[in-house]
């Protein structure tokens, strides 16, 4: 068994001899005991219900469950979990206090065509022994999921990644909206949005309707993947998550895109852009 103080450089060696990023090596973490990954499970589910719960309510719940649980422990587990309610905003990370702050550039804009607009965000992955975070970039008109990428730490690699994968695959936006988390302020994320010629935008702290669609998508993936399957490792996450987003974009019409499915509203403006 590899010792947690040990498990990020073994992690790190594999990865060197398989030929593969650290991100893409799902390993979930699982340094928490037994009883505390059951309340980290418990707190995601509860979240997406009432996302302004701090950690002293947060707290009181829990121990209406029966959970001999104090507010010091449950804040330090939210934190871990990437969780702080702010009127009510959901955060998976801190900015870091020498990154760039981009002001939001979507207020009162109308937001009509693919490409126009991507975002992106982080959320917690509950596992059965152990957790992961995932994150996913979208777009905003056609509520599409460009790429994904699941990572057992929340750095700025696997964003990059996802960044790098959607890019390539669909060209760039006009403008790119994130939250303030210190990934997505990171020089070597913005700067490759800036080289590639895209407009960044970050959404004030607090203003979690401000990224409000990819918020939308967490619930979804969530309680229609997540929850019922428990995954046991990274790779059954992967697989399973991977099949939610293909079901997602290709077969689930929304009713906001008129019945058509993320994909179709996606494609159709691309093939047109493309004939003109």
């Amino acid at each position: 068994m590899i010792e947690p103080k040990n498990q990020d450089l073994s992690i790190t060696r594999q990865c060197k001899l398989v030929g593969i990023s650290r991100s893409g090596f799902y390993v979930p973490s699982a340094r928490e005991s037994e009883a505390n990954l059951e309340l980290m499970r418990l707190i995601d589910a509860q979240f997406m219900e009432t996302s302004f719960y701090g950690s002293r309510q947060m707290a009181r719940h829990l121990r209406r469950l029966g959970h001999a649980v104090n507010r010091k422990r449950v804040r330090r587990l939210m934190k871990l979990m990437g969780l702080e309610a702010i009127y009510p905003r959901p955060r998976t990370s801190d900015p870091h206090p020498e990154n760039k702050v981009y002001p939001y550039l979507l207020r009162d804009m109308t937001i009509d065509r693919p490409d126009q607009v991507w975002c992106a965000d982080i959320t917690y992955i509950p596992m059965r022994k152990g957790f992961l975070y995932l994150v996913a970039i979208m777009d905003w008109a056609s509520r599409r999921v460009l790429a994904w990428k699941l990572s057992n730490t929340m750095d700025t690699d696997f964003c990059i990644e996802a960044l790098d994968e959607a890019m390539a695959r669909f060209g760039r936006p006009e403008i790119f909206n994130t939250d303030q988390g210190s990934q997505f302020t990171s020089p070597r994320f913005t700067g490759r949005l800036i080289d590639a010629g895209v407009k960044v935008s970050m959404v004030g702290r607090g203003r979690w309707m401000d990224n409000v669609f990819i918020e939308r998508l967490w619930r979804s993936v969530k309680y229609e993947c997540v929850y019922l399957h428990a995954y046991e490792t990274g790779s059954e996450a992967r697989a399973g998550i991977g099949r939610w987003v293909e079901y997602y974009n290709l077969r689930r019409p929304h009713s906001s895109l008129g019945g058509r499915t993320p994909a179709e509203v996606h494609d159709g403006f691309r093939g047109m852009k493309l004939a003109a």
